[in-house]
């Protein structure tokens, strides 16, 4: 992937897209295209042939995507997959079509069955049931990792996948009603710190198990992988090690200087999947591993939300 060849990033304003722009630019990559929504939207199939016929990138970077908390997912599983599916569908189809070399899909770990080995090794796709609150999202996620493989297979498209899990970190969505997890702590924490408040309760039981990095580590993968790797198989990209949704708040919570009781409403929202921990040994063979670590990082995004709130 040369310095300067054209490297268009659909989703370039999300948490994800914008961690592999900051990557690219600080790695001296200097032809990026981007667009936003109200430039280009991706669910318009005519639109989307169009601005690939006329700008042809090299590269493509797919980091675009509707995602949201399980709240979000459980409320609208149509919505999850119909979006997705169309997004995913015009930009890879489009991509091939106009002389892309090579495409990286980025997926998620719900991709797995609900009752998964742990850890999860690249194996387990599709051997069993998926966890029903995110169903809709996960179908997409396996389609498009489907689509990516059949191509580079029948049409000797270059395409690579990555399945990352849980993610957090610069530019994250920290809204109340559809935020994932990590940010949704991190907002009621320094809040709750700047309050004053006596009592933060929280959705679950808090004994989930989850694994977490931050996007900037799945950004190197990214760029490593576009220029290294050329198999469609898809690799598993994870911190390693996971921990409670009980500890995690605990750990997010001492960060942003909160001192009071943290309790838990199991009524409020299911727990979704027990544990989903990945197998990483298979990119870290290949000569990625993360640099962040989960301590390093909540200091870090506790930091950056209070700057954008000014708290």
């Amino acid at each position: 992937m040369e310095k300067h060849a054209k490297i268009y990033i659909p989703g370039h304003r999300g948490m994800v897209g914008s961690a592999v722009v900051r990557r690219l630019i600080a790695e001296g990559y200097d032809n990026l295209l981007v667009r936003n929504r109200t430039e280009l939207d991706l669910t318009d199939r005519r639109s989307v042939e169009q601005f690939f016929a006329a700008e042809r990138p090299e590269y493509v970077i797919l980091a675009a995507a509707k995602v949201g908390g399980i709240r979000a997912n459980m409320r609208d599983q149509a919505g999850f997959l119909y979006t997705n599916l169309e997004i995913q569908n015009n930009v890879i189809f489009a991509a091939q079509k106009n002389g892309c070399r090579k495409l990286c899909f980025l997926g998620s770990s719900c991709i797995y069955p609900r009752e998964a080995a742990q850890p999860i090794r690249e194996e387990s796709l599709l051997t069993g049931p998926l966890e029903p609150t995110n169903e809709g999202y996960a179908l997409s996620k396996i389609a498009g990792y489907k689509l990516c493989l059949f191509l580079a297979k029948e049409q000797k498209f270059s395409t690579i996948s990555l399945m990352p899990c849980n993610l957090y970190g610069t530019n994250d969505n920290y809204d109340p009603e559809n935020s994932h997890v990590f940010p949704a702590l991190v907002r009621r924490f320094v809040e709750a710190a700047a309050n004053n408040s006596a009592e933060v309760t929280l959705w679950g039981t808090g004994a989930s198990l989850r694994e977490f990095l931050h996007v900037d580590d799945l950004a190197r993968a990214v760029i490593l992988f576009m220029r290294e790797r050329s198999e469609p198989e898809f690799l598993n990209i994870g911190y390693g090690s996971d921990l409670s949704i009980r500890d995690l708040a605990t750990k997010i919570a001492r960060s942003a200087g909160y001192s009071g009781k943290i309790c838990f409403d199991p009524d409020a929202a299911p727990d979704g999947m027990h544990r989903k921990l990945l197998d990483v040994s298979r990119a870290e063979a290949l000569g990625w591993q993360p640099e962040i670590t989960l301590d390093e990082g909540i200091a870090r995004t506790v930091a950056e939300y209070r700057a954008l709130c000014k708290l």
